[in-house]
């Protein structure tokens, strides 16, 4: 689910990917639902491409997101983006204990927890990566399917 959201540098909140067109992408805003372009000049990440530095490596945007959900019970992040840092490192260490202090920022915090609160608006709330199926995989079922009948 998290690779077709999109978050757009110089534009508030988060964007559904809804089509890809030449030199653009055509993106939805989770908040108001208008549909507007994305163009090549744009800079566009996926949620799904996010990692958080730990101390021992990169822990995937979809594990923080997660956690946040557990520890909030499924309901709404419990600290304001507005907290000070030191409120903020604390409830990120909650979360996630061996996050990088020296690489993960306030900012950073904050834009996490901004993301949570607007998938949880959108109702999005799993955030599990899709499974990607291997080709020989749906070349089977595929055969299997047509056999049947």
């Amino acid at each position: 689910m998290l690779k077709t959201i999109l978050s757009i540098s110089g534009r508030p909140g988060l964007f559904r990917l809804v089509s890809r067109g030449k030199n653009m992408l055509i993106v939805e805003s989770l908040a108001d639902k208008k549909k507007v372009p994305a163009y090549a000049k744009d800079k566009v990440i996926s949620l799904g491409d996010i990692s958080i530095y730990t101390q021992e490596g990169e822990t995937p945007l979809h594990n923080v997101l997660t956690a946040i959900k557990e520890k909030e019970n499924e309901g709404k992040a419990s600290i304001p983006t507005s907290a000070k840092p030191d409120e903020l490192y604390a409830y990120f260490a909650e979360i996630l204990p061996n996050f990088d202090r020296d690489r993960v920022h306030p900012g950073d915090i904050k834009k996490i927890i901004l993301w949570y609160n607007l998938l949880l608006d959108a109702g999005m709330t799993d955030f599990t990566p899709e499974e990607v199926e291997s080709t020989d995989e749906t070349a089977s079922e595929a055969a299997t399917e047509k056999a049947e009948a």
